[in-house]
Protein backbone atom coordinates (compact mmCIF):
# COMPACT_ATOMS: atom_id res chain seq x y z
CA UNK A 1 0.00 0.00 0.00
CA UNK A 2 1.68 3.01 -0.65
CA UNK A 3 2.38 5.66 2.23
CA UNK A 4 0.66 9.05 1.07
CA UNK A 5 2.24 10.72 4.67
CA UNK A 6 5.93 10.91 2.80
CA UNK A 7 6.64 11.81 -0.70
CA UNK A 8 8.15 9.38 -3.51
CA UNK A 9 11.69 9.45 -3.08
CA UNK A 10 12.14 7.56 -6.44
CA UNK A 11 9.96 9.54 -8.15
CA UNK A 12 10.76 11.85 -10.62
CA UNK A 13 10.07 15.70 -9.37
CA UNK A 14 6.70 17.35 -11.18
CA UNK A 15 6.88 20.23 -12.96
CA UNK A 16 6.13 23.60 -11.10
CA UNK A 17 7.48 22.20 -7.90
CA UNK A 18 11.43 22.85 -7.90
CA UNK A 19 12.22 20.18 -5.31
CA UNK A 20 10.54 17.48 -4.85
CA UNK A 21 12.34 15.79 -1.89
CA UNK A 22 11.50 18.32 0.72
CA UNK A 23 8.26 20.16 -0.51
CA UNK A 24 7.02 23.27 1.45
CA UNK A 25 3.42 24.90 1.72
CA UNK A 26 4.95 27.41 -0.32
CA UNK A 27 5.82 25.30 -3.19
CA UNK A 28 3.28 23.16 -3.82
CA UNK A 29 0.48 25.88 -3.37
CA UNK A 30 0.63 26.84 -7.06
CA UNK A 31 -0.10 23.26 -8.30
CA UNK A 32 -2.64 22.37 -5.81
CA UNK A 33 -4.20 25.50 -7.46
CA UNK A 34 -3.81 23.76 -11.06
CA UNK A 35 -5.37 20.71 -9.36
CA UNK A 36 -8.40 22.24 -7.77
CA UNK A 37 -9.19 24.56 -10.43
CA UNK A 38 -9.49 21.12 -13.01
CA UNK A 39 -11.85 19.07 -10.50
CA UNK A 40 -15.29 18.19 -11.07
CA UNK A 41 -15.79 17.30 -7.64
CA UNK A 42 -14.23 17.70 -3.71
CA UNK A 43 -10.78 16.15 -3.88
CA UNK A 44 -9.57 14.48 -0.71
CA UNK A 45 -6.33 15.61 0.93
CA UNK A 46 -4.45 11.98 0.77
CA UNK A 47 -5.26 12.18 -2.80
CA UNK A 48 -3.75 15.86 -3.52
CA UNK A 49 -0.76 14.96 -1.32
CA UNK A 50 -0.37 11.87 -3.97
CA UNK A 51 -0.66 13.69 -6.64
CA UNK A 52 2.24 16.55 -5.81
CA UNK A 53 3.81 13.69 -3.94
CA UNK A 54 4.45 15.81 -0.72
CA UNK A 55 3.34 14.77 2.98
CA UNK A 56 -0.42 15.25 3.75
CA UNK A 57 0.71 17.60 6.62
CA UNK A 58 2.29 20.00 4.28
CA UNK A 59 -0.51 19.66 1.94
CA UNK A 60 -3.14 20.57 4.57
CA UNK A 61 -1.13 23.37 5.69
CA UNK A 62 -0.56 24.64 1.82
CA UNK A 63 -4.76 24.66 1.67
CA UNK A 64 -5.50 26.28 5.12
CA UNK A 65 -2.75 28.99 3.59
CA UNK A 66 -5.09 29.69 0.52
CA UNK A 67 -8.13 29.73 2.63
CA UNK A 68 -6.72 32.50 4.43
CA UNK A 69 -4.92 34.30 0.94
CA UNK A 70 -8.23 34.47 -1.04
CA UNK A 71 -10.50 35.53 2.20
CA UNK A 72 -8.07 38.47 2.55
CA UNK A 73 -7.67 39.42 -0.78
CA UNK A 74 -11.44 39.06 -1.27
CA UNK A 75 -11.41 37.06 -3.84
CA UNK A 76 -14.70 35.77 -5.69
CA UNK A 77 -14.17 32.58 -5.02
CA UNK A 78 -12.90 30.52 -2.13
CA UNK A 79 -12.02 26.89 -1.10
CA UNK A 80 -14.09 25.01 0.80
CA UNK A 81 -13.87 21.46 2.12
CA UNK A 82 -16.81 19.31 1.56
CA UNK A 83 -17.98 16.20 1.00
CA UNK A 84 -14.34 14.88 2.39
CA UNK A 85 -12.59 16.70 -0.25
CA UNK A 86 -11.65 20.42 -1.69
CA UNK A 87 -12.81 22.45 -4.47
CA UNK A 88 -13.31 26.05 -5.29
CA UNK A 89 -16.67 27.99 -4.76
CA UNK A 90 -18.01 31.22 -5.71
CA UNK A 91 -19.10 33.28 -2.91
CA UNK A 92 -22.11 34.04 -2.10
CA UNK A 93 -22.44 37.64 -1.78
CA UNK A 94 -21.99 37.44 -5.35
CA UNK A 95 -24.93 34.94 -5.74
CA UNK A 96 -27.40 37.22 -7.10
CA UNK A 97 -25.30 38.31 -9.58
CA UNK A 98 -24.97 34.32 -10.92
CA UNK A 99 -27.95 33.77 -10.81
CA UNK A 100 -28.98 36.71 -13.25
CA UNK A 101 -26.53 35.98 -15.47
CA UNK A 102 -27.37 32.06 -15.85
CA UNK A 103 -29.97 31.20 -18.52
CA UNK A 104 -33.51 31.26 -17.19
CA UNK A 105 -34.51 27.82 -16.05
CA UNK A 106 -31.06 26.23 -17.11
CA UNK A 107 -30.72 24.21 -13.72
CA UNK A 108 -33.53 22.30 -12.33
CA UNK A 109 -34.76 22.07 -9.22
CA UNK A 110 -36.05 19.96 -6.87
CA UNK A 111 -39.87 19.70 -5.89
CA UNK A 112 -41.37 19.92 -2.13
CA UNK A 113 -42.23 16.43 -2.10
CA UNK A 114 -38.41 15.49 -3.20
CA UNK A 115 -36.73 17.50 -0.18
CA UNK A 116 -39.49 16.35 2.34
CA UNK A 117 -38.32 12.68 1.17
CA UNK A 118 -34.45 14.19 1.22
CA UNK A 119 -35.07 15.59 4.56
CA UNK A 120 -36.31 12.43 6.09
CA UNK A 121 -33.39 9.77 4.91
CA UNK A 122 -30.74 12.63 5.80
CA UNK A 123 -31.93 12.55 9.40
CA UNK A 124 -33.29 8.48 10.17
CA UNK A 125 -31.03 6.83 8.10
CA UNK A 126 -30.03 4.20 6.97
CA UNK A 127 -33.49 4.33 6.11
CA UNK A 128 -36.00 1.88 4.10
CA UNK A 129 -38.30 3.31 1.44
CA UNK A 130 -40.86 1.65 3.91
CA UNK A 131 -40.28 3.48 6.40
CA UNK A 132 -39.99 7.07 4.69
CA UNK A 133 -42.94 6.08 3.53
CA UNK A 134 -44.38 5.75 6.73
CA UNK A 135 -43.40 8.99 7.94
CA UNK A 136 -44.55 11.32 4.75
CA UNK A 137 -47.88 9.31 4.93
CA UNK A 138 -47.28 8.89 1.00
CA UNK A 139 -45.83 6.76 -1.70
CA UNK A 140 -42.21 8.10 -2.39
CA UNK A 141 -41.36 5.51 -5.42
CA UNK A 142 -41.33 8.48 -7.66
CA UNK A 143 -39.23 11.11 -5.64
CA UNK A 144 -36.65 8.55 -4.42
CA UNK A 145 -36.39 7.45 -8.04
CA UNK A 146 -35.93 11.46 -8.90
CA UNK A 147 -33.19 11.75 -5.65
CA UNK A 148 -31.12 8.46 -6.84
CA UNK A 149 -30.95 9.74 -10.49
CA UNK A 150 -29.79 13.03 -9.14
CA UNK A 151 -27.30 11.41 -6.44
CA UNK A 152 -27.98 12.91 -3.75
CA UNK A 153 -29.27 9.05 -2.32
CA UNK A 154 -28.24 5.89 -2.91
CA UNK A 155 -28.48 2.05 -1.76
CA UNK A 156 -26.39 1.50 1.26
CA UNK A 157 -27.27 -1.57 3.10
CA UNK A 158 -29.94 -3.89 3.83
CA UNK A 159 -31.92 -4.58 6.56
CA UNK A 160 -31.21 -8.50 7.95
CA UNK A 161 -34.55 -8.91 9.01
CA UNK A 162 -36.75 -7.88 6.60
CA UNK A 163 -34.54 -7.87 2.98
CA UNK A 164 -35.41 -4.27 2.50
CA UNK A 165 -33.38 -2.09 0.69
CA UNK A 166 -31.59 0.57 2.73
CA UNK A 167 -31.54 3.96 1.67
CA UNK A 168 -28.94 7.18 2.25
CA UNK A 169 -27.07 10.81 1.35
CA UNK A 170 -24.49 10.59 -1.09
CA UNK A 171 -21.26 12.46 -1.40
CA UNK A 172 -22.66 14.89 -3.54
CA UNK A 173 -25.61 15.82 -1.03
CA UNK A 174 -23.13 17.09 1.40
CA UNK A 175 -21.28 18.66 -1.50
CA UNK A 176 -24.41 20.84 -2.56
CA UNK A 177 -24.96 21.78 1.09
CA UNK A 178 -21.66 22.48 1.89
CA UNK A 179 -21.23 20.33 5.01
CA UNK A 180 -18.49 18.07 6.04
CA UNK A 181 -20.07 15.73 7.49
CA UNK A 182 -23.67 14.81 8.15
CA UNK A 183 -22.49 15.91 12.05
CA UNK A 184 -22.61 19.12 10.52
CA UNK A 185 -26.75 19.17 9.63
CA UNK A 186 -28.52 21.23 11.93
CA UNK A 187 -30.18 19.82 14.72
CA UNK A 188 -34.07 18.92 14.42
CA UNK A 189 -35.19 17.52 17.36
CA UNK A 190 -36.06 20.95 18.66
CA UNK A 191 -38.70 21.26 16.20
CA UNK A 192 -40.05 17.87 16.64
CA UNK A 193 -41.89 17.94 19.68
CA UNK A 194 -43.24 14.60 19.16
CA UNK A 195 -39.54 13.11 17.72
CA UNK A 196 -39.72 10.28 20.13
CA UNK A 197 -42.78 9.04 19.62
CA UNK A 198 -42.51 9.04 16.51
CA UNK A 199 -39.36 7.19 16.34
CA UNK A 200 -41.04 4.20 18.88
CA UNK A 201 -43.85 3.86 16.26
CA UNK A 202 -41.40 3.60 13.46
CA UNK A 203 -39.22 1.36 15.45
CA UNK A 204 -42.42 -0.79 16.49
CA UNK A 205 -43.68 -0.91 12.15
CA UNK A 206 -42.30 0.11 8.88
CA UNK A 207 -45.16 1.00 7.47
CA UNK A 208 -48.28 2.33 8.78
CA UNK A 209 -52.39 1.72 7.91
CA UNK A 210 -52.88 2.78 4.53
CA UNK A 211 -56.07 4.62 6.09
CA UNK A 212 -53.25 7.13 7.76
CA UNK A 213 -51.90 10.52 7.24
CA UNK A 214 -49.40 12.71 8.51
CA UNK A 215 -49.08 16.59 10.12
CA UNK A 216 -46.14 17.82 8.71
CA UNK A 217 -43.92 20.25 10.87
CA UNK A 218 -41.53 22.90 9.49
CA UNK A 219 -37.88 21.69 9.72
CA UNK A 220 -34.43 23.19 8.72
CA UNK A 221 -34.84 24.66 5.23
CA UNK A 222 -32.18 22.21 2.99
CA UNK A 223 -30.39 25.35 1.81
CA UNK A 224 -28.88 25.32 -2.05
CA UNK A 225 -31.11 22.49 -3.57
CA UNK A 226 -33.01 25.10 -5.41
CA UNK A 227 -35.71 25.57 -2.70
CA UNK A 228 -35.59 28.41 0.17
CA UNK A 229 -39.17 27.23 1.77
CA UNK A 230 -38.43 25.11 4.50
CA UNK A 231 -37.91 21.23 4.60
CA UNK A 232 -41.47 19.77 6.49
CA UNK A 233 -41.33 16.43 8.60
CA UNK A 234 -44.64 14.58 9.69
CA UNK A 235 -44.84 13.71 13.50
CA UNK A 236 -47.88 12.43 14.16
CA UNK A 237 -51.11 10.11 11.83
CA UNK A 238 -54.09 12.05 11.13
CA UNK A 239 -57.14 11.27 9.28
CA UNK A 240 -56.97 9.60 6.02
CA UNK A 241 -59.63 12.21 4.53
CA UNK A 242 -57.17 15.22 5.07
CA UNK A 243 -56.61 17.49 2.00
CA UNK A 244 -52.95 16.73 2.48
CA UNK A 245 -52.75 12.53 2.01
CA UNK A 246 -51.64 12.29 -1.66
CA UNK A 247 -49.41 10.22 -3.85
CA UNK A 248 -46.25 11.62 -4.45
CA UNK A 249 -45.36 11.40 -8.62
CA UNK A 250 -43.51 14.82 -9.42
CA UNK A 251 -39.86 14.49 -9.75
CA UNK A 252 -37.95 17.46 -10.35
CA UNK A 253 -39.95 20.89 -10.59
Amino acid sequence: MTDLSAPDAGAHPLPGIKDAAAPSAETIAAPLEALLLMATEPVPTAELAQAVRAPVGVVEEALRGLVRFYDETSRGFELREVGGGWRYWTRAEHAELIGGWLVEGQHARLSQAALETLAVIAYLQPISRGRVSAVRGVNVDGVLRTLVTRDLVQEVDRDPETGAMLFGTTGQFLERLGLVSLDDLPPIAPLLPDATTLEAELRASSMVEPSSSVEPVEAPALVGLGETQGVQIPTRATSANSPGDSTDQEGIR
